[in-house]
């Protein structure tokens, strides 16, 4: 496979995945009680589920290489014997949240809201998710034969992380 080429079925994936982590954080924005962590919770843990389906389809690639999917040269920047363990950790981290938050009760830590935290959260979310964005305008200056989708994949799962913080940062400003 050419290595700057992104199968059809990852871009669909990646659309996919963008439009699901969009709608999750303007559901929760726009239409999520304030007050129910639960809320906060269903979002957090999809957001969760996305990223760790980045992870296993690293994995997929590592172990068997499916055509469907690009080589590892696109999926990330560090070593893969490095990022593993970071991204192992921040599945258990994001896990550990989202169950706290889907028990629906105020744990004293994760759950009770504080205004300070919330805005923090939020404006680092911002910047993050602004980087890559500036990241991805970057990289398609730079390699317009790879345009819209080549290497992107960990530009969108850092979308994804980033909507993780917003939601976060939005439910401690909104049921504070």
């Amino acid at each position: 496979m050419d290595e700057s080429a992104t199968p059809r079925a990852t871009k669909l994936l990646l659309v996919a995945v963008l439009l699901v982590t969009g709608a999750t954080v303007a559901w929760y924005a726009l239409a999520a009680s304030a007050d129910d962590p639960r809320a906060a919770g269903a979002a957090l843990l999809l957001l969760t589920l996305l990223f760790v389906g980045r992870v296993v389809g690293q994995v997929a690639v590592t172990l068997a290489a499916p055509s469907w999917l690009p080589p590892m040269s696109q999926w990330n920047l560090l070593p893969y014997r490095y990022l593993l363990p970071i991204q192992a950790a921040f599945i258990a981290v994001m896990a550990t949240v989202s169950a706290a938050f889907l028990r629906g009760t105020d744990d004293g830590l994760l759950t009770e809201p504080r205004r300070a935290v919330g805005a923090t959260v939020v404006a680092v979310s911002g910047v993050y998710a602004g980087a890559m964005a500036v990241r991805y305008a970057v990289r398609m200056k730079r390699r317009p034969g790879q345009r819209w989708f080549g290497g992107t994949i960990p530009i969108v799962f850092h979308w994804v992380l980033a909507a993780f913080l917003l939601v976060y940062g939005v439910y401690n400003l909104r049921a504070a």
